[in-house]
């Protein structure tokens, strides 16, 4: 390997545990920080809608705006970031998601009390607009930085202590959330999401070193030589290497999309109230965090077929599960209702705590050291697709039979997608052997 020196010494969890604290105030922290500002607000968003007068449809359309951003918005944020650096890509961009969250609130909260205009409604929608494409850039800036940080033989813990902390700020911005709005404003979450943004950006511009944000883009020997033909031959090489993996990998992040439209109709219609259904979520949330570190270890450890395979597969049984006890034990109870929701929503949860980070893992593994920002951006957008795409699933099964088909449909793509996976992943990831390396 061409970077040893963090994992030649003969302790490899110390070296790999000060990695992993090197990178806490410049990539973790801040990343909790937004993850649970963005969190507070998702939820928000179609109640502020409707005060200001959306229909529902309109209101529930909104949020397929974060969905569209993360399909359309990856690759003009892989061009800001290639040319001006991560660091200052993410100061710019954080500073605008403070103001456009300031600006929000001081437009909004009025409209709601006293009234709405059109003017307030397309105010809403082109400050989410511009939250969403910042965002995109936070999220690709900080996943470039990464490949970039983290020696090879203990990426996977690092890109899976990532996407574990966007799974707390997934748990703790709601909390935040409801505090503030207990205050009687639904608006005060644009002003937590402005606070957690700008702490998390003043961390950005003070611990992320810019001369290292810009190895990825700054490789090359010159800017103008990094568009020579070769690099058009490499692209079309690396490109047709993530199409492969990414066949195989969107089946999953399809269900992550999917399960919080797909559980909580099952649950509706098993006959369960609200406070029930969240419950279920919250303990598959708790395992999930669980498994964060020990899923990253073993990606590193036994490669990472091993962690994406029973990902997906685990993710499947527990679909076609839903789908089966849903069926099966409708119409039995809320004891058998609620276990019919419970059981395979816990087996979801741990395949999807194993996969934490996966996504991002593999983007890298597959991605060239060289102009790695750019082929992230094309990762990412090839992955938005199936994000957009996944609950278009869901209400074309719906349309013509009941929810625990779009269920099942979800559980048969993931167990295809583990297949492909174990099949693929061995010939073009790191496949373990740390102790080797």
């Amino acid at each position: 390997m061409t970077t040893p020196e963090p994992a030649s010494p003969s302790g490899r969890s110390r070296p790999a545990r000060q990695v992993l604290w090197s990178l806490a105030p410049s990539v973790y922290i801040p990343s909790l920080l937004e993850f649970s500002g963005l969190a507070a607000l998702m939820p928000v968003i179609p109640l502020l809608a409707l005060d200001l007068g959306f229909s529902a449809w309109q209101a529930a359309a909104l949020t397929t705006i974060f969905g569209l951003t993360s399909f359309l918005g990856p690759i003009p944020a892989g061009h800001l970031i290639s040319r001006v650096g991560a660091r200052s890509a993410l100061v710019v961009t954080g500073c605008l998601l403070v103001v456009a969250n300031v600006i929000a609130f001081v437009v909004l909260t009025p409209a709601v009390h006293d009234g709405a205009t059109p003017v307030h409604r397309v105010a809403l929608v082109v400050l989410l607009l511009v939250m969403a494409t910042n965002t995109q850039v936070w999220q690709l800036g900080r996943q470039a930085y990464l490949g970039t940080a983290l020696p090879p033989m203990m990426r996977a813990r690092g890109m899976t202590l990532f996407g574990g902390v966007i799974r707390i700020g997934q748990v703790i911005g709601p909390l935040l959330g409801a505090v503030v709005m207990a205050t009687g404003s639904d608006t005060g979450v644009f002003l937590l999401f402005a606070v957690t943004a700008a702490a998390a950006t003043v961390m950005i511009a003070v611990f992320l070193p810019p001369g290292e944000a810009q190895l990825g883009p700054a490789r090359p020997r010159g800017q103008r030589p990094s568009r020579s033909p070769a690099r058009k031959t490499l692209n079309r090489a690396v490109l047709a290497r993530m199409a492969v993996v990414g066949l195989g990998i969107t089946p999953v992040m399809m269900a992550r999309v999917n399960r919080p439209v797909i559980v909580p109709l099952l649950g509706a219609a098993l006959g369960l109230d609200s406070v029930w259904i969240s419950i279920v979520f919250g303990l598959s949330a708790v395992l999930e965090i669980l498994l964060v570190i020990p899923a990253g270890t073993l990606m590193d450890r036994h490669g990472r077929a091993a962690v994406a395979v029973p990902c997906a597969v685990l993710m499947g049984a527990g679909y076609l599960l839903l789908a089966i006890l849903g069926t099966a034990w409708a119409g039995q109870g809320q004891s058998l209702a609620l276990l019919a929701l419970l059981l395979p929503s816990l087996l979801i949860g741990i395949g999807n705590g194993l996969g934490s980070g996966i996504v991002m893992t593999l983007g890298i593994d597959v991605s060239p050291v060289h102009d790695r920002t750019r082929y992230l951006a094309w990762w990412n957008t090839m992955l938005g697709a199936g994000r957009l795409a996944a609950p278009l699933v869901v209400t074309g099964v719906a349309l013509f039979a009941p929810i625990t088909v779009a269920g099942a449909a979800m559980g048969g793509l993931c167990v295809v997608g583990g297949a492909w996976l174990a099949r693929v992943l061995p010939r073009v990831t790191p496949s373990g052997g740390t102790r080797a390396r």
